[in-house]
């Protein structure tokens, strides 16, 4: 298991390598000057020219590109070209909002999806196994941003029970960070709920029509043991798995909730680092984000070793 585990720690190298250079080029290569929206709309050419010579993007683009990758190779991302702190500073700054908010949101759409799940294959074909199935395509059907300010007019104007934006710090108190993260969490979770109760209803319905399951009921096992003992636990795998890959969507959502709802965490700072240009810090966000993804599919493929004993690296 270590040489796996090595091995894909290793393979994380030209993946992050690759992600790196594209992103560089996608910036360099479509149309916008950071210099022009720092010097602002009354600048001079020779303004603007200086600022760039300022921020070296008078230079080639490979020595551009030579001169951030030795920097990274160091763990420096270089500092933000509109905020002026370093990118690291910046990261960890916005680090906690939205680990936060992902953190709850996969929490949520853990413990409602997989019980969905489990009790639509259990009814496969009833009135809730459709009901389940007609969610899940509404589910991913509806925009995020268009079901946040559904939320928001619903759950904090009409009814005032949630603030309407805006984040507190664990540090303020544990109830005030809560009610800031409880409807941004339930507005990312919906589409994961969707993908998570899908696969999980899917999975266990196979596993409900195996010998085994057969075997158990036959013994006269209890109709819960036999659904969350056997089929579940056997229908384990691919759920993970979904979990996983899901993450992808998951830091697509994080982006458009926080800058919904004001949250000061990386989707936002991501945000505002594209309408100001902010190379260093939009190529380190991307950085990051692409290192979280290659981690939790690392500790997913991990996870299948105790989901599975018939499974060995």
């Amino acid at each position: 298991m270590y040489q796996f585990i090595a091995r894909r720690l290793l393979s994380t190298i030209p993946v992050l390598a690759i992600v790196a250079v594209l992103v560089f080029l996608l910036l360099r290569l479509t149309p916008g000057d950071p210099a022009a929206i720092l010097a602002g709309d009354a600048a001079s050419p020779d303004q603007i020219a200086q600022i760039r010579v300022g921020l070296g993007l008078d230079k080639p683009i490979i020595v551009q590109f030579g001169i951030w990758a030795s920097h990274v190779l160091r763990a420096d991302l270089g500092e933000s070209f509109y905020f002026k702190i370093k990118v690291t500073e910046l990261i960890a700054q916005r680090l906690e909002p939205t680990l936060a908010l992902s953190t709850l949101t996969i929490l949520i759409a853990v413990l409602v999806a997989v019980p969905l799940g489990v009790i639509a294959a259990w009814r496969f074909g009833g009135w809730f196994d459709r009901a389940l199935m007609g969610f899940s395509v509404l589910g991913f059907s509806i925009p995020v941003f268009v079901l946040a300010y559904i939320l928001i007019w619903i759950v904090s104007l009409k009814l005032g029970w949630l603030p309407v934006q805006g984040y507190r710090r664990i540090a303020d108190g544990f109830w005030p960070f809560l009610r800031h993260l409880i409807l941004p969490s339930i507005t990312l979770s919906v589409i994961y709920i969707a993908l998570i109760a899908r696969v999980t209803r899917a999975s266990v319905v196979e596993a409900l029509g195996e010998d085994y399951i057969r075997t158990a009921r036959a013994k006269g096992l209890p109709e819960s043991r036999v659904l969350i003992a056997h089929a579940l636990a056997n229908a384990a795998v691919p759920i993970v798995t979904v979990i996983g890959i899901g993450v992808a969507l998951l830091i697509g959502g994080v982006v458009v909730t926080e800058s919904v709802y004001a949250i000061p965490g990386l989707g936002r700072l991501t945000v505002d680092a594209v309408l100001a240009r902010d190379f260093p810090t939009i190529q380190g966000v991307i950085l990051f984000f692409s290192l979280v993804y290659v981690v939790v599919n690392l500790l997913v493929d991990l996870s299948y070793v105790f989901l599975d004993p018939r499974i060995r690296y």
